[in-house]
């Protein structure tokens, strides 16, 4: 156990690996089974090292950071955690991804698979026989990435006494925002495409003039042999979805009206989300439908943050959206 003598520098967020990686590398959690530090990562038992406490009623200034050049190393640390608290609590993307691949450049081209229904059914073959191939193949263009972040504006002497509990509430916000406007990239790419001529299929089903139950069940069977599990939809559509008659049942509802989770329609998890326009709804299949790439984790401009430079210290998360299958999503129009 050596947490103690270790020297902190900038050059640990330059290792190839995240902070915390560099620093488990030097300091293994597994050392610390059977102690009282053992469920701390290294990054928790360097800020007990400086206790430092950056949460709950006792938490500290953020001058606290910096009363060491080792300390000062924790900084960028805290703000990408707390940034990743915030994308973490506002993110929806689990809901809707298949996979999630992390790269380690900026070019990524997927892969993907277009079977047509006849070689969707995996029929018996005799002996000798032919066997039915599925073919996967790279695409043709590249995942575009996006850059989501903010600017972290504030002078040293500014937030120096400001408590840590407090600030964090603030970078949790801005980790709120690089998840929605993710979201919103996400949604782009299931009614767009990622490039490689694979826009979402629009299903006009609804029979009258606006939505009704009949028409979501055949939405719904229109998506065999996948499963429609997840539906987007904008707040406007989720209020027609909730307003559906056969929704108000008081058993179905009564989740909703105890706890807030809504409803599933024809048992799809409902994701509420202004990035879906109005007068639709996007259906899919979770499993297979989308993948997510990310280029690292979230990036913090550490050499401002540790010498204090806060005036311009950018926060980003470098991601993008592909098609697996293209006809595991469609898009109702109401």
């Amino acid at each position: 156990m050596n947490f103690d003598n270790i020297k902190l520098e900038k050059g640990l967020y330059t290792t190839g690996k995240s902070f915390t990686g560099a620093l488990e590398s030097m300091d293994p959690s597994e050392n610390y089974v059977g102690t009282p530090l053992e469920g701390l990562d290294a990054y928790q038992r360097q800020l007990k090292r400086f206790d430092i406490k950056v949460s709950g009623a006792g938490s500290d200034v953020v001058e606290k950071f910096f009363k060491t050049s080792d300390s000062a190393a924790l900084f960028p640390e805290y703000v990408s955690r707390a940034v990743r608290q915030g994308m973490e609590s506002a993110d929806v993307l689990p809901r809707i991804i298949a996979t999630t691949t992390v790269i380690d450049g900026l070019d990524y081209r997927s892969i993907t698979s277009i079977p047509t229904q006849d070689e969707k059914e995996l029929k018996a073959v005799g002996e000798g026989a032919y066997i039915p191939e599925t073919v996967v193949r790279t695409q043709e263009n590249l995942v575009r990435l996006q850059k989501r972040g903010r600017m972290l504006v504030a002078s040293y002497e500014a937030i120096r006494f400001q408590k840590l509990d407090l600030f964090t509430v603030t970078l949790r916000q801005i980790g709120a925002y690089i998840a929605r406007s993710q979201l919103k990239d996400a949604v782009d790419v299931l009614i767009n495409g990622d490039g490689n001529s694979n826009p979402a299929i629009s299903e006009n089903v609804v029979t009258a003039s606006t939505l009704i139950y009949s028409d979501l069940v055949t939405f719904w069977n229109g998506f065999d042999p996948y499963e429609l599990n997840t539906i987007i939809a904008n707040p406007d559509e989720v209020e027609t979805l909730l307003n559906l008659t056969e929704f108000k049942d008081a058993v179905a509802g009564l989740n909703f009206q105890g706890t807030g989770k809504m409803i599933t329609p024809i048992g799809a998890d409902l994701v509420k989300s202004s990035a879906v326009t109005k007068g639709s709804l996007i259906g899919l299949d979770r499993t297979c439908a989308l993948e997510m790439v990310k280029a690292g984790d979230i990036m913090t401009e550490y050499d401002k943050l540790i010498d204090r430079q806060l005036e311009r210290a950018a926060i980003t998360s470098i991601a993008g959206f592909a098609k697996i299958f293209s006809d595991a999503s469609k898009i109702l129009k109401i």
